[in-house]
């Protein structure tokens, strides 16, 4: 039987551990085999996008947090398995034009650690399986999913710690604490996209979708941000200078906070009323393509594909 690379991960660190699939085996899904197990989820999303009457803007907003998927769904990919979401199965065709992702050789991360190893498996799992809930769910609403853009998961990533100030030939790849820096860099933008995106969207299906999305990228960020605090004064400090840059680009608005503020730990970054912070699409886009109005350039060389771009 083939088992995922999430399961082997917490296998090794206990074979007790009820994975994912494991706990489905013990309700009578696991007979079902690998396939059937697909095609319920499958069922299972499309029948939610059939039940919601999807707008323009919805469609919109959708499509944009698809591309910020790909990005984060292949990063997590490569730095766990060395190979794209393509060779989990997961799709990348669909409106715009089509990009590949550009990545070092061999870019397999070497971690030291079981448990952070185990960490970005999980979150691997998740964010290919957002990409594929949010394919499915475009497509039940009767529209097209936007397709893969090019993605840059190389020079994007030295420019943007040169930019930070962290000097020349950044590799996320290289080691646990670069790669937990590179998670840095994705998963608070992430929390607040969809936070900023909600009130865009018309129905409340989509809504609670991307609600429940915004949580799991959340739960995300906090264990990079924990364990970027728990490392010490040198992460620490990088991370707040990654912080500042976002901060930089995205507007005049302070909307980013690093690991430690006021010498003490800040896992949690909010406002004065403990809520989390949003960002328009615009803003999203100056840091993901590294440069204010930009049109392209940084994790994304050609652009985004879709309406917002």
């Amino acid at each position: 039987m083939i088992t995922s690379s999430i399961e082997t991960a917490f296998a090794f660190k206990n074979p007790a551990l009820v994975t994912r699939r494991s706990a489905l085996r013990k309700i009578g899904l696991g007979a079902l085999g690998l396939g059937s197990l697909g095609l319920l989820q499958n069922q299972a999303v499309a029948a939610f996008s059939k039940s919601a009457s999807a707008t323009d803007t919805d469609l919109a907003v959708l499509n944009f947090a698809l591309n910020l998927e790909y990005l984060e769904a292949e990063y997590y990919s490569y730095a766990v398995d060395g190979r794209g979401i393509e060779s989990f199965g997961v799709g990348v065709d669909g409106i715009g034009t089509a990009g590949a992702t550009t990545v070092k050789s061999n870019p397999q991360v070497p971690f030291a650690s079981a448990a952070i190893r185990q960490y970005a498996s999980e979150i691997a799992f998740d964010e290919r399986a957002h990409v594929t809930f949010l394919r499915t769910a475009i497509k039940g609403a009767g529209s097209t999913p936007a397709a893969r853009p090019a993605i840059n998961l190389r020079e994007s990533f030295a420019a943007a710690a040169s930019a930070a100030g962290l000097g020349a030939g950044f590799d996320p790849f290289a080691n646990e604490t670069n790669f937990l820096l590179g998670s840095f860099i994705f998963e608070d933008v992430g929390v607040t996209a969809y936070k900023g995106g909600a009130p865009l969207l018309t129905n409340k299906t989509y809504v609670e979708a991307a609600a429940g999305i915004l949580a799991v990228e959340a739960y995300h960020a906090a264990v990079v941000r924990t364990i970027l605090y728990q490392s010490g004064a040198t992460a620490q400090q990088a991370a707040q200078a990654i912080s500042d840059l976002r901060d930089s680009v995205d507007g005049p608005d302070d909307l980013d906070q690093g690991v430690v503020a006021n010498g003490t730990a800040n896992l949690v970054p909010t406002d004065a009323n403990g809520i989390a912070y949003s960002r328009t699409p615009r803003q999203v886009l100056n840091i993901v393509y590294l440069a204010v109005n930009a049109t392209g350039g940084g994790f994304f060389p050609s652009g985004l594909n879709g309406p917002l771009r």
